[in-house]
């Protein structure tokens, strides 16, 4: 009986052993568990992160950019503060309208701005147009009068200076600009050549100034302002 005893005492020290090293294994395969399924959630999200940056660069670099507007030679349109978002695809689907508002890349005869300065205008001549202003403004394009329901009563009346086949920068700095300004002769736009103005034209520094612009100088169409009066805004162009 005592030996009995004893071995049966034994049994029961070894199967608690037992279940307390089972409990510890659990333990430990439960928070190695934990450890393996927080290491994964961490990679799972730097990589899903990693990936959303990528496709962001990717999209701003090639398809979609945004801008902030510092002056307001678009207003009322485009005010200063706006943001706006451009799709730089655009002109890959569909050709350039009369009326588009397009950032580009001011060009060489730019001498108002830093070389590789973005500058955004409205198309108002397209390749092939003959483009002309009468003293009193209003504009010409083959000859038909350009209708222009974007500018206001007093961009509508600015006369000065004229579209002329000669930008009125080239006749500033010539000995006579008046006299070149006073013949102004129209102008036959080239192929890939576009006149590009400002909607606020007694502000606007635009194809007036340094002549037409090349497509090749595109960066995109303006079809969003996102941003205005320090608060989201979605408006459509």
């Amino acid at each position: 009986m005592t030996v009995l005893d004893n071995s049966g005492s034994e049994g029961a020290s070894n199967e608690n052993i037992s279940e307390s090293m089972s409990d510890d294994n659990k333990t430990n395969q439960e928070k190695t568990k934990k450890k393996k399924s927080l290491s994964k959630f961490l990679t799972e999200w730097v990589i899903i992160f990693v990936v959303a940056f990528i496709i962001a660069m990717l999209l701003r670099s090639y398809v979609i950019s945004d801008y902030y507007i510092p002056s307001g030679s678009m207003i009322p349109t485009l005010q200063i503060g706006d943001k706006i978002l451009v799709d730089r695809l655009a002109y890959d689907f569909h050709s350039v309208h009369v009326g588009d508002i397009v950032v580009f890349r001011n060009p060489p005869a730019d001498t108002g701005e830093p070389p590789g300065t973005d500058l955004v205008k409205r198309v108002i001549g397209l390749p092939g147009q003959t483009i002309w202003s009468a003293p009193n403004g209003t504009i010409y394009v083959n000859g038909k009068v350009l209708k222009e329901p974007w500018l206001t009563p007093s961009a509508l009346s600015v006369s000065f200076p004229r579209i002329c086949s000669i930008p009125y920068d080239d006749i500033l700095y010539s000995n006579k600009p008046y006299q070149g300004q006073a013949n102004c002769k129209p102008l036959h736009l080239g192929n890939n050549e576009y006149f590009m103005m400002g909607d606020n034209r007694g502000d606007s520094k635009d194809s007036r100034y340094f002549g037409p612009v090349s497509g090749s100088l595109f960066i995109g169409k303006v079809d969003l302002i996102w941003w205005r009066h320090g608060g989201l805004t979605f408006h459509w162009l």
